[in-house]
């Protein structure tokens, strides 16, 4: 494959393509190896808003990997980026469904985090939220959905910080934020502005902190819909691997194919040092 020995540089998705869950993909230390090898550039780009990138970092130690934080970026950094970039962030309230991974961006940003049942009231003796923002929760309940659809039946802007439909775990495939976001749409009529891939803002992010030729980079993901859509969408070239969710049937049927359909990314590496 040409384009990937000229490769400079990765944007690389995570879950399906180097874990399920937290069970390391085979091969995931070798790849590693291979890119110091090789000075290959990357920046690790998930939709998966639940982790920091300090508790990204220490996932991959866990797994004999080493990383810089500075290294991730997450569907939930890349919306507290974009908002702070639309709306002065000192001056605007914000609704989370989501863990620390989606809320620490935002306070990093100097955004003020409103709590369950704060509602804009209709002559605004009682404070709501601006915006409501929505990532994947392991602790979503039945206050934190009424809080957010509340919210924006009172006119709060609707963010989702990706809209993956499924999660891969070790246990198979599970439901993912873009479920929560279909109820949440379901109940109030709006539909949420999506941040993560397939939308082209993360990959844009990332090729400014690559600072590298987009020409010479690469997207890795598992996911057709998402990772591959979003490189299409930002230029890029891009590698689908079938360790993941989507399948090589299933690029056989889109109008849209990415630059290079490999098993894993142990082809990756065998590759890249080649």
């Amino acid at each position: 494959m040409e384009s990937l020995c000229e490769a400079r540089a990765f944007i690389i998705d995570m879950d399906g393509v180097l874990w399920h869950g937290d069970q390391a993909v085979e091969g995931l230390v070798d790849f590693f190896h291979a890119l110091n090898k090789k000075n290959i550039r990357f920046i690790l780009a998930t939709n998966n808003a639940s982790l920091t990138p300090e508790q990204y970092v220490s996932k991959l130690q866990r797994m004999g990997v080493s990383v810089q934080a500075s290294q991730i970026l997450t569907s939930g950094m890349a919306t507290a980026l974009y908002l702070s970039e639309q709306v002065t962030p000192s001056a605007t309230r914000v609704y989370v469904i989501g863990e620390q991974g989606a809320r620490q961006p935002l306070l990093d940003q100097g955004f003020h985090l409103t709590g369950d049942y704060e509602i804009y009231s209709d002559d605004r003796s009682s404070v709501g939220a601006d915006v409501v923002v929505c990532g994947k929760d392991e602790m979503l309940n039945w206050d934190k959905l009424a809080t957010a659809t509340l919210n924006i039946h009172a006119g709060a802007r609707f963010i989702g910080t990706n809209a993956d439909t499924t999660l891969p775990t070790e246990r198979g495939l599970t439901h993912g934020n873009g479920a929560i976001l279909a109820a949440l749409e379901a109940a109030t009529g709006v539909a949420p502005t999506i941040i993560g891939k397939p939308e082209p803002i993360m990959y844009r992010q990332a090729l400014e902190l690559l600072i590298v030729n987009p020409a010479q980079t690469i997207a890795i993901g598992d996911r057709l819909e998402t990772d591959i859509l979003g490189a299409v969408r930002a230029g890029i070239g891009s590698i689908l691997v079938l360790s993941g969710v989507s399948t090589e049937a299933e690029a056989d049927a889109v109008d849209y194919q990415p630059t290079c359909i490999l098993e894993d990314i142990r082809a990756i590496t065998r590759l890249v040092l080649s």
